[in-house]
């Protein structure tokens, strides 16, 4: 009964609802006349042309049979007055009834009213309760990830859609949307973003700037993220009142570009929390290939403690007896002057060629160009539009324009010059195609690919691709960061950062005896006790209660520690505050 009554109220409240049912209901007023003119000429007829008397009442049944064309037969005229006016009833009633009157229900009332419906179904306001939440402008590819990470954490979003046909869809499925204007003050007015964490703009670089200026309307105080696609619009964004500008693609380029490893540097630092630093390095090449790690003696000279293996896109535990293979790369965390007596330690390696072939001269392969450059290596790219790539001309050592996917353009390009590969399409499926074809051409290259859907990873590693990063999560993670007020940590692979609470029944055990690392596959990066970090602990450090763990994993190892443990989701990146 509250459902048909707000049903009722949103649809009666409509200006345009109002117009519909009083157009309708002129067409039943024109309807009725004409029925009532009908019955009459009926009895007129029937007492001048037939000599024949009926009541009023079979009057009217008489032009309902006619007009509806049921017809029993029961009254008829006999003569050509009465006849035709038999015809021009059927026809009039054809064309009033069983096309006219259908067509005016559903355009002024049906479509409408189920229009309601779907309004219904789709909130157009948060509950007046509703603090530290997450407004999401757009469901686009980032969204998924980050409502995955957002659940995860018990942080309340809602995702913003227009279409209330769509809001109504993924309410349907399972996602918290409300319908509304991204350029209205009242929408952000009616979901509360004075009280939200973080209001989220992931549309295109000029909406964006629309949607900042709105949101500071209604909003003064409230943190912004935005995405910006062009890097001109960044400072643009930033005047708008944007406290973070997010140029993704430009990122993502960079981060690629840093999971390079050729030439003499061989440790790459991927990321860092407190004052630790994540670090990868490669196998190939050097004197650690075919060692176990108790053997290769890091931790010992280095001070550097490995924590996984990256194998083929997965992150497996670091075990003491895991022998190291020509195409493993370790992940390891230490400080920073750690990392550099990691990087002695690797430097008297034979280098493997400085030389990098990006395939794709999009804004995710200009960004890569420019970073590989900054750190000296020789870069090539292959590009299919001329002129696209003029802007960094000065980063390239070789353009060649052509269609990667011939051979003649790949072997000119530097295939063969090339100790890896880097594939930068936006398009998922030509990078599985060219993963497989510069594999054949060179078993030996390494290749790192960009992808944009998650479900297409395990496709681009059987093409042969040995790294992966994709544009969702690189987008969730930033957000999440913001959110949980730290430094992004970008893994790739579906390896995440994730923070929870040592449940009670791993309180007082040491991190060993717990378990977590050989039960679950995450890794232990920091536990945090009031305002003591301990950061890279080792695994006698026994696990306060309620004590707070930094992990790194992914999704389902994650879940796997919640349903071991039975350990709660954490509740404090969603009452921290951001700036």
């Amino acid at each position: 009964m509250k459902f048909l009554v707000s049903q009722v109220s949103y649809f009666l409240s409509q200006t345009q609802s109002r117009q519909n049912i009083s157009a309708l209901l002129k067409y039943l007023v024109f309807l009725g006349s004409v029925i009532v003119l009908y019955s009459v000429l009926f009895h007129l007829l029937m007492v001048v042309a037939e000599g024949r008397y009926y009541s009023w009442l079979t009057g009217f049944y008489w032009t309902l049979t006619v007009m509806t064309t049921l017809g029993f037969g029961d009254i008829t005229f006999e003569s050509d007055i009465g006849r035709a006016f038999s015809i021009l009833v059927l026809l009039s009633g054809v064309v009033l009834l069983l096309i006219m009157l259908p067509f005016a229900f559903i355009r002024y009332f049906y479509a409408p009213w189920l229009e309601a419906q779907i309004h219904v179904q789709c909130p157009r306001e948060v509950p007046p309760d509703v603090t530290g939440h997450v407004l999401i402008c757009n469901y686009d590819t980032i969204a998924p990830s980050l409502i995955k990470r957002l659940n995860q954490n018990d942080i309340p979003y809602y995702v913003i859609e227009e279409d209330a046909a769509e809001g109504a869809r993924l309410n349907q499925s399972g996602i918290s949307a409300v319908t509304g204007k991204i350029d209205a003050r009242s929408t952000y007015e009616r979901l509360r973003a004075r009280h939200a964490l973080l209001v989220f703009a992931n549309l295109e670089d000029t909406i964006n700037t629309n949607i900042t200026l709105t949101v500071r309307e209604a909003a003064p105080n409230v943190p912004i993220a935005a995405i910006v696609s062009d890097p001109d619009s960044i400072d643009i964004l930033e005047l708008s009142g944007a406290n973070h500008v997010l140029p993704l693609k430009q990122r993502l380029g960079e981060y690629l570009a840093n999971r390079i490893s050729v030439g003499e540097e061989r440790a790459h630092v991927i990321g860092s929390f407190g004052n630790w630093l994540v670090v990868e390095f490669t196998v190939h090449n050097t004197s650690l290939k075919g060692k176990k790690i108790r053997e290769t003696e890091i931790r010992e000279r280095t001070g550097m403690n490995i924590i996984g293996i990256w194998q083929r896109g997965r992150l497996v535990p670091a075990e003491p007896d895991h022998t190291l293979g020509n195409f493993d790369v370790p992940l390891a965390v230490g400080t920073e002057d750690q990392v550099r007596e990691l990087e002695r330690f690797l430097e008297h390696d034979e280098p493997l060629s400085d030389s990098v072939l990006i395939l794709g001269g999009g804004k995710v392969g200009r960004a890569a160009a420019v970073a590989l450059k900054k750190k000296g290596l020789t870069v090539f790219m292959v590009e299919q539009e001329p002129g696209r790539c003029d802007v960094i001309c000065d980063s390239l050592d070789r353009l060649t324009v052509g269609d990667a996917a011939d051979r003649e353009t790949l072997m000119r390009g530097g295939l063969m010059e090339s100790s890896l590969v880097l594939l930068t399409t936006n398009d998922d499926a030509v990078n599985i195609y060219l993963s497989i074809y510069c594999r054949k051409l060179k078993p030996d290259v390494r290749i790192i690919s960009r992808i944009t859907y998650d479900r297409n990873i395990e496709a681009i590693h059987r093409a042969g691709a040995d790294f992966v990063l994709s544009y969702a999560p690189l987008g969730a993670e930033s957000v999440m960061a913001l959110v949980q007020g730290r430094q992004p940590i970008i893994m790739g692979e579906g390896v995440e950062f994730f923070v929870a609470t040592v449940p009670p029944s791993l309180a007082g055990r040491t991190l060993l005896e717990s378990g977590i690392g050989s039960k679950t596959g995450l890794i232990v990066l920091a536990i945090e006790v009031g305002s003591e970090t301990i950061e890279n602990p080792s695994p006698d450090t026994k696990l306060p209660a309620y004590a707070r763990l930094d992990l790194l994993g992914t999704a389902e190892q994650m879940q796997a520690f919640r349903e071991l443990f039975g350990a709660g989701k954490d509740l404090n990146g969603a009452s921290r505050r951001i700036t």
